[in-house]
């Protein structure tokens, strides 16, 4: 058996328990920009931020699997046009929504993603029957949506997937494009825009989940990190990850999984782990971003080097919080 899965099912530094504190952790993305968030705006995305993470919480109240929260508070997002993945997904050069996802179940080192889906309201949903009930763990493009039509998963036409600012944000870029001048603003130029959960139930076992629809007027099916088991999206028996930020950096340092493995193989702390890799290794190549993590004690970590990142948690007090600006701390 490797290394990494040997640590992911053996690891030693805690045990899968009936009496666990259930612990949520989601977040909206990364690389929020201060000056151009109105107070009416804030308000409109924690109130969206909060109505996820109740969904998801609900469910490990409730005594259902991580994977089940996860999957909750994710499809509360993507049905959001504040955020980008599902209903708010951003336009590719060519003028479509390109949408990935990814689920890793840590109980049994499963894992379902999707990459390039068009038509699939849900991704997220999509990715989890991906996990349960095919070989594979990664679909693409028409395939993924061919096998969605075989699980019963209803298609929906492009126009869902619409919106005006979505639209205005790749007009905007298409002219930088033809002036040959950088993206001027950092909604186009960077690569920020995401959605994810991790979780903790009652049984002391982990999940998570990342579901996003890109980065604007990204060319020749670019995929980032979000369905890229280990990259962007990782669980095991003591960690969980979805990330938001800077794709090809976290596919580059193999973010989620070194930041997991730090933790149940090296034993390295949760936050010291995280903060590591995030806010050193990934800068430290050109890229920027933000995480959630929850290991199987319990404790939080969502470290993020951008200006802001959409984040609500609820942790072992059971009090629930949601964040936009700050230091990258709970």
């Amino acid at each position: 058996m490797a290394v990494g899965v040997l640590a992911a099912c053996l690891w030693s530094g805690g045990q899968a328990r009936a009496d666990t504190v259930p612990v949520m952790v989601i977040h909206g993305g990364a690389g929020v920009i201060k000056a151009d968030m109105s107070a009416e705006r804030q308000q409109i995305v924690k109130a969206a931020l909060a109505r996820a993470l109740q969904a998801g919480y609900a469910a490990l109240k409730a005594g259902q699997p991580a994977k089940d929260a996860v999957v909750a508070a994710i499809r509360v997002l993507e049905d959001d046009p504040n955020f980008n993945a599902g209903k708010g997904a951003v336009f590719t050069h060519d003028g479509h929504n390109e949408m990935d996802a990814a689920i890793m179940d840590g109980a049994t080192l499963q894992a379902g993603a999707v990459a390039g889906v068009q038509h699939v309201r849900n991704p997220i949903t999509l990715a989890r029957v991906v996990m349960e009930q095919s070989k594979h763990v990664l679909l693409i493009g028409a395939g993924a949506e061919a096998f969605a039509q075989t699980q019963k998963i209803p298609l929906v036409d492009s126009s869902y997937f619409w919106t005006q600012h979505r639209w205005d944000q790749l007009q905007k870029a298409l002219k930088e494009d033809a002036a040959h001048s950088q993206h001027a603003d950092e909604t186009t130029d960077r690569h920020f825009g995401t959605v994810g959960a991790v979780a903790l139930d009652r049984e002391g076992h982990l999940a998570a989940g990342t579901s996003t629809g890109g980065m604007t007027d990204k060319l020749w099916g670019r995929v980032g990190d979000s369905p890229l088991i280990g990259a962007g999206t990782y669980a095991n028996a003591g960690c969980a990850m979805s990330g938001t930020g800077w794709g090809e950096f976290y596919i580059r340092t193999v973010a989620a999984h070194e930041i997991c493995m730090r933790v149940t193989a090296m034993h390295e702390a949760l936050d010291l782990a995280a903060q590591d890799v995030i806010n050193h290794e990934i800068p430290a190549l050109g890229g920027d971003g933000g995480a959630i993590l929850v290991d199987a004690q319990g404790d939080i970590a969502m470290p993020f080097n951008t200006s802001g990142m959409y984040r609500a948690w609820v942790g072992r007090d059971g009090v629930s919080h949601v964040a936009i600006f700050g230091d990258g701390k709970k």
